[in-house]
């Protein structure tokens, strides 16, 4: 990652060239929404401080290209997580949770919605609203970072350098093994990641970039930061269990159905299922509540499946995107060097902007598809 932003170093000569390469350079790290938020921001800061952008503004752009990213593509952490929740809640046979998944792409209305806001920002085009307009003249003022803000994110310094050719390499070689080994293995992403992660271990040790030790180090501290997202998931299904045990969904179904129309149901789940992520912060374990709930409604109604799982991963990325304690917001905050608040309040109004435009298309899309 530090290869490819040091490449762009002598080619990006404007702020708006800065604000394009950054977001093109969120499209390219698709697997994870924590690596984006981690890797990009990190990457980018120093580039980003010498064209007077605020990190509040770096912050939004690394954020609007994770969680809305990373639904929008089938080879990641998002996609193996909820296809394989589509098979457990019997929206699809064993074994099809992925091409249920992949047909549901073209309806996740809110990671295309984000796209095409963030791409209007960084082009100039939507100009600087409210919290953001004061960020930016301050900014401008040759203060990027704000002020009093703890400089506490993803440490770079100690990092072994090398040419720009072997670091882009570095960086692709990974990644084409993660996608082939994922194919290889019918779309495994778990399989995948630990073919491309001994592959990238062997790849590093080969050129003597870290010694072994500090490969398993690396490992293990990528375990250590997915703790806490498992914790919360497990704790999803202890919730799941109860509510199975209460009969919680039938009772639901039978007392919503009479109120709202097969229309409505992709709008109404996008709105409903938004603000509880919002509201609590987990876009992941929220879900394992929720789709025993949807997937039986919607197949009552017989509505098309792609287009409420479409709905649903859209509710998620949005409530991950927009909510002021969610993972990836804290930590796009972390690594570009910007307070929580400071990037939560200044993103919102382009998050909200987002919301509108995926819940006008969702409410379009139901009245055509009914």
């Amino acid at each position: 990652m530090l290869a490819f932003s040091g490449m762009l170093v002598n080619r990006l000569k404007t702020k708006r060239q800065t604000l394009i390469g950054t977001t093109v350079l969120g499209l390219a790290v698709f697997i994870d929404d924590y690596l984006n938020s981690l890797a990009v921001s990190a990457s980018m800061k120093n580039l980003t401080d010498r064209y007077r952008i605020s990190r509040e503004k770096l912050a939004f752009v690394v954020d609007s290209t994770a969680a809305p990213v990373c639904i929008l593509v089938p080879i990641s952490t998002w996609a193996v997580y909820f296809a394989a929740l589509l098979e457990e809640n019997n929206a699809v046979a064993e074994g099809a949770g992925m091409e249920l998944y992949i047909q549901s792409i073209p309806y996740m209305a809110y990671g295309w919605a984000a796209l095409v806001v963030v791409w209007l920002v960084v082009s100039g085009i939507l100009p600087d609203i409210g919290p953001m307009k004061k960020a930016e003249q301050r900014a401008q003022a040759g203060q990027p970072i704000p002020p009093g803000c703890e400089q506490v994110g993803f440490d770079t310094s100690d990092l072994p350098e090398t040419s720009p050719a072997r670091g882009l390499m570095n960086f692709l070689l990974p990644m084409a093994v993660l996608v082939a080994a994922s194919v290889y293995y019918e779309i495994d992403l778990l399989k995948g990641a630990l073919a491309a992660s001994i592959f990238t271990m062997v790849l590093y040790y080969w050129q003597r970039l870290l010694s072994f030790g500090d490969l398993v180090e690396s490992m293990l501290t990528g375990f250590k930061v997915m703790l806490h997202p498992i914790a919360v998931v497990a704790a999803g299904f202890m919730v799941k269990e109860i509510n199975d045990q209460l009969g919680m969904t039938p009772y639901i179904i039978e007392t919503i159905t009479p109120y709202l129309s097969k229309e409505l149901l992709p709008a109404a789940v996008f709105a409903v299922m938004a603000a509880v992520v919002f509201s609590t912060g987990s876009s992941w374990g929220v879900f394992v509540i929720s789709l025993p709930i949807v997937i039986p409604l919607a197949q009552s109604m017989d509505m098309s499946m792609p287009l409420t799982v479409g709905a649903l991963l859209s509710a998620s990325a949005f409530g991950s995107h927009a909510c002021f304690f969610s993972d990836s917001t804290v930590l796009s905050s972390q690594g570009s060097g910007c307070g929580t608040m400071d990037h939560a309040v200044t993103q919102i109004p382009y998050a909200l902007i987002g919301g509108a435009l995926a819940f006008i298309s969702l409410l379009v899309l139901g009245f055509t598809l009914a």
